[in-house]
């Protein structure tokens, strides 16, 4: 029970006289007076003052400005932003936390650009991340482009979305680097609509974009770049091939042209008419040519005509899932050739959405697994750089997915470091799940991290409780993101699934370890009469 002065009225009686108040030496020596005793947070405390032992929690509403002015002032803003899609609750205030690259570009105007970068250890949800931005803006009408799945674990998301599912593989499927796509179509479309300078930029793009992708495969066959010689005469092979090539080649009619020794190779190989020099300029080129149309690591999936076609008016996922994780040549190699083709298809949409031939699309790129392609041989960021530069003005977001930053930063060069680096800076956002602390360093000298969020980040990479009655423990940092803006402090956010996605199975990414796969343990069997069981 509080305290309570019962106040009564005033008597006639004339008034006593004060007496001083006692006080101790103490008080006689200082001269202050004795404070009075007040209720503290929790109430009176003493005999019979009522403090109360445990203060409950006040139920938290939500609502916008027009509903809740006149609750005041028992109403506060909310401290992360509201604009994107829906990705969980605030670890600390349990509010409610929407982050995707495109809308914190487009609408709230919190980034500079639409990308981000996603770091953390395997197995705490970045693909579950990934996949809910994806589906968040799928229903907001942009088109997600999965440019290469390892692990098949988008396939399921992209088809309930009704996109388009190409399976690349040995014996699965291929996909001809040499095939413009629908370039050489849109290209004469723009022409006919009297758009003859954006035809020309079309034309240009894909030239450019297939002559990289060949220059990135002999990167990887060789485990070095090609000389600025053999670049000269790919540049010019293909250019000869295209004017003189009826159909959609492939590379074996590449290497068919520079065996054949046409007078516009014979030029830019200087070999002033000695057809010896040009033999000896072509023998490397031709060897690693040979290799790539079948009989080398690479195998023969870039060796015949893609088998199914990219669309561009819906979501798309490159299911690579079939190919070997020893295989990582082939990973990279695929993964490149992926990303080369799906940059070429947005080119070409963006082409013809600027010429009013066909609605404005906007796309969200999903680059997985970068550090497989950068560590595939060197000179590989240079033609990763390429690829995936593209700028806020061709209305596509982009996030790329890696594990450490190790990864990225583990190359023999070091202007090559400091490029794949570069990718995680020039992000419009960092998004980091659990990590070892041995990456603070790395990590803080890329994005600025307080003590408190390295602190936060190095406990969500702890490994679960020990149970050996085999309960599925889930670690302490699954599901949980730090998002990162700049000098910004970091939103540390809890990513939470609704029933749909667990109930159909959108995000298991271990369906290969599934209860009803394993084998169950043997039950000893009594013989029978007759001697067997």
């Amino acid at each position: 029970m509080a305290r309570m002065k019962l106040f009564t009225r005033p008597s006639r009686k004339a008034p006593e006289p004060v007496t001083a108040a006692p006080v101790n030496a103490e008080q006689a020596k200082t001269g202050r007076q004795p404070r009075e005793a007040g209720p503290g947070s929790r109430g009176w405390a003493g005999r019979g003052g009522g403090m109360a032992a445990l203060v409950p929690s006040v139920t938290e509403y939500r609502g916008t400005t027009v509903q809740v002015c006149g609750l005041w002032p028992f109403s506060s803003g909310a401290s992360s932003p509201m604009i994107g899609v829906p990705l969980g609750r605030h670890e600390e205030t349990q509010a409610t936390v929407c982050c995707d690259p495109i809308s914190w570009f487009q609408r709230a105007r919190l980034i500079s650009n639409p990308s981000a970068f996603i770091l953390g250890k395997p197995g705490l949800g970045k693909s579950t991340l990934v996949r809910r931005m994806f589906l968040g803006l799928s229903a907001q009408g942009v088109h997600p482009l999965v440019l290469g799945d390892l692990k098949g674990e988008h396939v399921k998301a992209v088809k309930a979305l009704g996109g388009q599912v190409i399976s690349l593989g040995r014996g699965v499927g291929y996909l001809n680097i040499l095939d413009p796509g629908q370039a050489v179509e849109v290209a004469q479309l723009l022409e006919a609509n009297g758009h003859h300078e954006a035809a020309t930029r079309v034309r240009a793009d894909a030239h450019g974009r297939r002559l990289n992708m060949v220059v990135s495969l002999i990167t990887i066959s060789r485990n070095n770049p090609p000389t600025d010689q053999e670049q000269t005469i790919l540049d010019r092979a293909l250019r000869v091939l295209d004017d003189t090539f009826d159909g959609i080649p492939v590379l074996k009619d590449l290497l068919d042209v520079i065996v054949s020794a046409p007078d516009e190779l014979r030029q830019v190989a200087l070999d002033r008419g000695d057809m010896a020099v040009y033999l000896q300029e072509t023998r490397a080129l031709e060897a690693t040519l040979l290799g790539l149309t079948g009989g080398g690591k690479l195998g023969e999936i870039f060796s015949a005509q893609t088998t199914n076609p990219m669309r561009r008016d819906r979501a798309v996922v490159f299911d690579v899932s079939s190919i070997d994780e020893t295989e990582t040549d082939l990973q990279a190699a695929v993964l490149l050739a992926c990303w080369s083709y799906g940059f070429g298809t947005v080119n070409v949409a963006n082409a013809l959405a600027d010429a009013g031939l066909e609605p404005r699309r906007n796309y969200f790129v999903v680059l997985d697994e970068l550090w497989r392609a950068l560590r595939s041989g060197k000179g590989m960021v240079d033609r990763v750089d390429a690829l995936t530069r593209l700028n806020r003005s061709v209305g596509v977001g982009q996030i790329m997915i890696s594990h450490t930053m190790s990864d990225l930063l583990a190359l023999p060069a070091e202007e090559d470091r400091m490029k794949a680096r570069g990718f995680v800076e020039r992000s419009g956002m960092v998004i980091c799940g659990g990590l070892p602390a041995s990456e603070m360093p790395l990590l803080t000298s890329a994005i600025p991290l307080s003590r408190q969020e390295q602190q936060k980040l190095i406990s969500w990479q702890d490994p679960p409780a020990w149970d050996s009655r085999g309960v599925d423990v889930e670690p302490p940092g699954r599901g949980k993101f730090l998002i990162k803006v700049g000098g910004r402090p970091g939103i540390p956010v809890q990513i939470g699934l609704t029933s749909i996605e667990q109930d159909e199975g959108l995000n298991d990414t271990n369906t290969r370890w599934n209860k009803e796969t394993l084998m169950e343990p043997a039950v000893p069997q009594l013989p029978t009469e007759g001697g067997t069981p």
